[in-house]
């Protein structure tokens, strides 16, 4: 995540569960979950037939805790530089300012023998998973590249992955994923799949909440603390942070603070942020961020893998290591890319600060991919179990409902979670082993509605709009369980009938791996109550559950090491030409880097083929 170009508004929770967390994503910084998740289902029909309501596992690709999670072509800002430069104002009150055949070309039926192998297909390109990430890598092979000879393949029974989003037709909500930060990369495809119309977006100025009570912090209503989001102004008003935490992440953020230790040593995510702005910052506002972004434990993630762009600050400025200086530069840097990377005036444009979904949801997306493709070259229960070199092209093994099936490919991308790439992929990477040592903790999204008269006072409320925001976070040292909710019903028009409102809740992560062994209903009860405690009058009746989804394995951590494990992947990746792994254990867990990854992968897909944009 970077510190992007406008101070002040969450991190898209990237705690979608598996496509991961999302919270802190949306709701924790303009622009950057959804956590994009991707499900795991049962390999062969008979498992499907005995487990339909299987909990799948999270992709690895995105954001969205409000996975709340969740990656660009342009910066997005995030608590922990928006802290940075907030303090820094305090003190110096500076304002930082494809057009698709009848018929899809050369897809061979062959049924032809090589070294003893039988195949079943044979294509250009193979991309494996459906999620954001495959999804778009598709499409911007058929649109952009010219690339048709190509298959997608999903395990699950639909496209999407872990990006699963529900209606009952009245209530429309999300079971992954929750939403995005726009960005270029996303906007592109949107127009490209004639999907403007159905673009959403929340409006930017919308406050971002924090649950903070007592330790010297002031009076807010519900105990509900905004983010600032218009500088200097807002700082009057802030006082989560007591005088002396503001002053020490002032102090720290202008440069005033201890030398990084040594290589190779990695500082974690609470070492990092502490020596710059205090352990006061850190515990009230970028904890909650880091449970909303990963559902991590910030004394484990580390800080040049987990938030590399804001580690990057530190040597990046011109008047000492501070990250207010380190910001100054980086705006420049944001300013030049998007000089030289113009946008199309035909995408739909947007502003700071929004997230944005779609009107049926985060689905709509692969599934409009998936028609642009056309059922030929789309299969889903298709479950990849096996991936070796065939002379210089590749041989996929899928199980599939019609037994297994073989396809010939000459570049393969595959999108798929750390554990099923270790499994099936060694034999080709044998550094892909190494993923498995990639930690996703169990994460579960649990939607439920309340009507609008059960909501005590809450800052911002008018008539008739008890939620007016995108949500909250929740600090670990508040005692409530759940990581945040997002405030559905305030976020996107049409999510819930009149007289209702919808909240998105995650809860579980690196902190709390007991909710695997929960049942859903134990879970439901202890998301109702922390609902009740922050947001509902202490007599409102307990609300409508519309969908709980425990990912048992959510978001990937970015924990010491995780480099050196990608390091190692990327030699022995680099001796496979044509073969490219790929996922939100590598690109980044915001639903944005995964559309970045698919746009990237596909024209490296397209110019190993030898074909290139016209």
């Amino acid at each position: 995540m970077l510190l992007g170009a406008a101070a002040g508004a969450y991190q898209q929770i990237a705690l979608y569960a598996p496509g991961a967390p999302a919270i802190a994503q949306d709701l924790l910084a303009r622009p950057t979950t959804s956590l994009q998740p991707r499900s795991t289902m049962p390999r062969t029909r008979a498992a499907m037939a005995a487990a339909p309501g299987a909990a799948p596992e999270w992709d690895g690709q995105t954001t969205a805790v409000p996975p709340t999670g969740t990656h660009t072509g342009t910066a997005t800002p995030v608590a922990l530089g928006l802290l940075a430069m907030l303090c820094a104002a305090m003190v110096t009150r500076m304002t930082v300012l494809w057009s698709r055949k009848s018929r899809p070309e050369a897809m061979y039926l062959t049924m032809a023998s090589v070294a003893g192998q039988a195949v079943d297909l044979e294509v250009d390109a193979l991309v494996v998973g459906t999620g954001i990430s495959g999804s778009c890598a598709a499409h911007h092979l058929l649109r952009t590249h010219k690339v048709g000879n190509l298959l997608l393949a999903e395990s699950n029974p639909v496209v999407g992955g872990n990006v699963i989003s529900r209606t009952d037709g009245e209530f429309t909500w999300e079971e992954g994923p929750n939403s995005f930060q726009p960005t270029p990369a996303i906007m592109r495809t949107t127009y490209e799949l004639g999907l403007t119309e159905e673009l959403v977006l929340a409006d930017g100025s919308l406050p971002r909440f924090v649950y903070w009570e007592g330790g010297g912090a002031g009076s807010k209503l519900a105990n509900l603390h905004a983010l600032p989001t218009n500088l200097p102004g807002d700082l009057l008003d802030f006082n989560l942070l007591t005088i002396p935490g503001k002053i020490r992440a002032a102090f720290g953020a202008l440069g005033f603070i201890a030398a990084p230790p040594p290589a190779p040593y990695e500082e974690s995510i609470r070492e990092f942020v502490t020596r710059h702005l205090g352990e006061e910052t850190f515990e009230r506002v970028i904890d909650p961020f880091v449970s909303g972004v990963y559902a991590g434990d910030p004394d484990q993630l580390a800080m040049r893998a987990a938030l590399k762009k804001i580690h990057r600050l530190e040597g990046l400025g011109d008047f000492g290591p501070g990250l207010v200086s380190g910001a100054l530069n980086r705006f420049k840097e944001l300013a030049q890319e998007k000089k030289d990377n113009p946008a199309d005036p035909a995408w739909p444009t947007y502003k700071g600060g929004q997230l944005g979904s779609f009107r049926k949801g985060l689905q709509t997306l692969p599934n409009a991919v998936a028609k642009e493709l056309g059922a030929d070259r789309v299969k889903t229960s298709w479950s990849l179990y096996r991936l070796v070199r065939d002379g210089e092209q590749f041989l996929a093994t899928f199980d599939t409902p019609e037994g297994a099936k073989t396809v010939r490919a000459k570049t393969v991308a595959v999108t798929v979670p750390t554990r099923v790439a270790a499994r099936v992929c060694t034999e080709v990477v044998p550094a892909a082993a190494g993923l498995a040592q990639v930690y996703s903790p169990p994460v579960a999204s649990v939607t439920m509605a309340y009507r609008k008269e059960w909501f005590k006072e809450l800052p911002g409320a008018q008539p008739g709009k008890p939620l007016v925001g995108f949500g909250h976070l929740l600090p670990r040292s508040m005692g409530v369980r759940s990581l945040g909710t997002i405030w559905s019903s305030s976020l996107f028009p049409g999510r819930a009938p009149e007289g209702w409102e919808l909240l998105l809740t995650y809860i579980g992560g690196a902190r709390d791996k007991g909710i695997a062994d929960m049942t859903e209903e134990e879970i439901v009860r202890q998301v109702d109550a922390d609902n009740h405690k922050i947001l509902l009058k202490p007599d409102a009746p307990a609300g409508k559950l519309l969908g709980c989804r425990v990912w048992q394995m959510a978001i990937p951590q970015y924990c010491r090491g995780h480099l050196d494990i990608l390091d190692k992947l990327e030699k022995d990746e680099a001796q496979v030409p044509g073969l490219f792994l790929g996922g939100n254990y590598r690109s980044g867990v915001a639903f944005g880097d995964c559309v970045q990854y698919g746009l990237d992968e596909a024209a490296k897909m397209a110019a190993f083929l030898g074909k290139s944009a016209p």
